[in-house]
């Protein structure tokens, strides 16, 4: 189903400008978050740039807001701390520390909740005990799904702000043409982050591949499998996925990671993206697809289909419904993928900065 903005209560002029320390500021779901040529004044403080200069593409990585510190020496520059991604190698005891530091000087802290289940880690343990101090310590949660909503209010008690996600392209390439003349259907691979497993599904995908007249799979897969002394060497799952190459109507390429510009234009050349997940909560790729109108084959682990509309087949960490996974091909294959329009997407990212702005002013009045 499409989600839409729930909270739609009416919005005064805003009075004030608000300062939002936001982990992170500079990835593209919070830039998009504000609304587009208008001034809603909530400010979002830049990306402090670590120390030694460590950075990943989007500079908000690791994130120097996370620290006790950090935040006792730069309390007077924001209004409310706004936790959405980036704390996956801080130890809950200083998640803690954090939030008490936010209590002493009395800043507001929202949490956006993003992952239910961190899809870089195959024990979830680790991601629940930082959870178990971000979610109660929050003055106001956030979630993308209703079904994440009603998980966090089984395991927590607490009832999040459902928020749907916003457009993750440009507006020029959303009203782009589509220019698909052949039935593509891709898996990315990437570098095999925990939650992946493309094998078992790639076998079901090459024999459905067959049978559908002028369909064509693309494999994808970062170059990083195969070198020596990285993080993500795995040439045995490389040399496995490069071997699909050799049956009929398939396409494997290995290559660097893509730049976002090569990554739109690779969504763009795909007729449906399959998201080979044994686990996991929700997309931000999932969301690219819909804005490019690229149709998007999702496993039923998650909430991923409560995001946008998409075919689903059964995947998780406990089975695979290799039937289910042949149906949802065929009918991607029939039928128009669902595309998002812009003037929709302008006024949702509307909808999501008053949201934002209200649950701000709210934490602030309490």
């Amino acid at each position: 189903m499409t989600r839409t903005v729930t909270d739609r209560a009416p919005l005064a002029a805003p009075s004030r400008t608000l300062r939002i320390a936001s982990v992170p500021a500079s990835h593209v779901y919070v830039r998009h978050l504000s609304p587009v040529g208008q001034a809603d004044r909530v400010v979002r403080l830049p990306d402090p740039r670590p120390a030694d200069g460590r950075t990943v593409p989007g500079g908000w990585w690791p994130p120097v807001m996370l620290d006790p510190q950090w935040i006792r020496r730069h309390q007077h520059q924001f209004d409310v701390f706004h936790i959405h991604f980036g704390f996956d190698a801080v130890e809950p005891e200083v998640l803690a520390d954090i939030v008490g530091e936010l209590r002493e000087h009395g800043k507001p802290l929202v949490y956006t909740a993003h992952d239910l289940r961190n899809p870089h880690q195959p024990d979830p343990q680790g991601h629940r005990a930082q959870l178990d101090v971000l979610i109660p310590a929050a003055d106001a949660l956030i979630t993308l799904t209703p079904g994440a909503a009603a998980e966090i209010e089984k395991q927590w008690g607490r009832t999040p702000h459902v928020l749907s996600h916003p457009h993750v392209v440009q507006r020029r390439l959303i009203e782009a043409p589509r220019s698909v003349e052949q039935f593509v259907l891709g898996v990315h691979a990437k570098s095999l982050r925990a939650n992946m497993d493309p094998l078992p599904v790639l076998e079901v995908l090459a024999e459905t591949i067959r049978s559908l007249p002028g369909a064509v799979l693309r494999i994808d897969v970062h170059d990083e499998l195969f070198e020596p002394g990285n993080h993500w060497y795995d040439p045995d799952t490389g040399a496995a996925l490069i071997d699909f190459g050799r049956r009929p109507d398939v396409d494997v390429r290995v290559h660097e990671y893509f730049t976002d510009s090569q990554l739109w234009q690779y969504l763009s050349a795909l007729s449906a993206s399959l998201l080979p997940y044994r686990f996991g909560t929700h997309s931000g790729w999932l969301e690219a697809c819909y804005d490019l109108g690229t149709a998007v084959i999702a496993p039923s682990c998650g909430f991923y289909h409560q995001q946008r509309p998409c075919a689903v087949f059964g995947f998780d960490e406990t089975h695979f419904d290799a039937e289910s996974l042949d149906r949802a091909v065929r009918a991607v294959y029939e039928n128009r993928a669902p595309r998002a329009d812009w003037p929709s997407r302008r006024a949702e990212r509307t909808e999501l900065a008053a949201a934002h702005r209200r649950i701000y002013e709210q934490v602030l009045a309490r």
